[in-house]
């Protein structure tokens, strides 16, 4: 099969044969037809994600859509043409999805339903499991709450607010000037932040009360801002971005509460993957109600112009999800 290797660190990826993957007890064989590309896999190209433990030479590539081509041992929920998608790849050890083929966990895959292609099935996974996983698993997103995005337009903040919405919330979302017209499409409040202080945002949408749910998707200075928004006792942040330094004094003052999201340590660790599967089929739902649609960059990429579609992402210059079309 054709693949693309990282054989170093910063380096190019090379255009390479490998040998088509066996799929053992547990796991199937994907045909990839589109991998989704994330800020975090051009980090892992340059070096710069040691939580994602890639060691060179690998594959790279977490989101995948395809069809299954045959299936391993002890393998009952799915069979060869079924349609597939998942955060399958791409870290620690596991193959990513920059390929023809994938032997992939089985647990890690959901049914892609009806009506979705599969190239915007492929923008999916991390950027809504990453979404859930804060809003429904730790938050408990419900009923009439009121919600704070910040980086309403990106990736992960795409999925919060229609994750949000879909669950009876009020969604309120941070953006630059350009991106407001996305987060008022998407049915959030938007919010300039670049000419809007927390505490006028917090006084305007929640008489100063504060969010109950503040989702993070930028980290520093933003989950700092984060914990000044949040309302006293009942209030909850989440962050899939908590890496650093930070002062726990803001929260701390409001009796308030703060959970991290590490949407790869089922990846990297073996345990919880069959959430990621139930979390899928979440989503699979969630469109099927119409409540759930990604937004594609207009651009189309293949695997040699990888570097092209990795360039956009890491400039943050792309009008929507980058996905990379790898087979039919």
């Amino acid at each position: 099969m054709r693949a693309l290797v990282l054989r170093s660190f910063g380096a190019p990826l090379e255009d390479t044969e490998l040998p088509i993957p066996e799929p053992g007890p547990g796991h199937v064989l994907v045909r990839v037809a589109a991998s989704g590309v994330n800020p975090l896999d051009t980090k892992i190209r340059a070096g710069a994600a040691a939580h994602a433990r890639v060691e060179p030479p690998a594959v790279l590539g977490l989101d995948l859509a395809g069809t299954v081509e045959r299936v391993g041992p002890d393998v009952t929920g799915f069979r060869p043409g079924d349609r597939v998608f998942g955060l399958t790849g791409g870290v620690g050890t596991l193959q990513g999805s920059l390929a023809e083929y994938a032997a992939v966990d089985a647990r890690l895959l959901a049914r892609v339903p009806a009506g979705l292609p599969l190239r915007e099935a492929a923008a999916l996974p991390l950027v809504f499991i990453t979404a859930w996983e804060g809003l429904v698993d730790r938050a408990r997103v419900g009923p009439g709450m009121a919600v704070l995005v910040h980086g309403g337009a990106g990736g992960v903040g795409q999925m919060a607010i229609q994750i949000a919405r879909a669950r009876g919330a009020r969604v309120f979302a941070t953006g630059s000037p350009r991106s407001l017209d996305v987060i008022r499409a998407l049915g959030a409040e938007p919010i300039d932040r670049t000419t809007t202080s927390v505490e006028e945002y917090v006084a305007a949408s929640t008489d100063g009360d504060g969010f109950d749910v503040v989702v993070d998707t930028m980290g520093g200075e933003v989950l700092d801002a984060s914990f000044r928004a949040v309302r006293a006792y009942t209030g909850h942040v989440v962050s899939a971005l908590g890496w650093g330094s930070h002062s726990l004094a803001p929260l701390s003052f409001r009796g308030a509460t703060y959970s991290g999201v590490f949407t790869l340590l089922p990846m990297l660790t073996g345990k919880g993957r069959e959430h990621h599967g139930e979390i899928l089929r979440a989503a699979a739902g969630l469109f099927r109600d119409g409540g759930l649609r990604p937004i594609l960059d207009g651009r189309r990429f293949e695997l040699l112009t990888i570097d092209e579609a990795h360039a956009v992402v890491a400039g943050g210059t792309g009008e929507g999800k980058v996905v990379v079309d790898v087979g039919e």
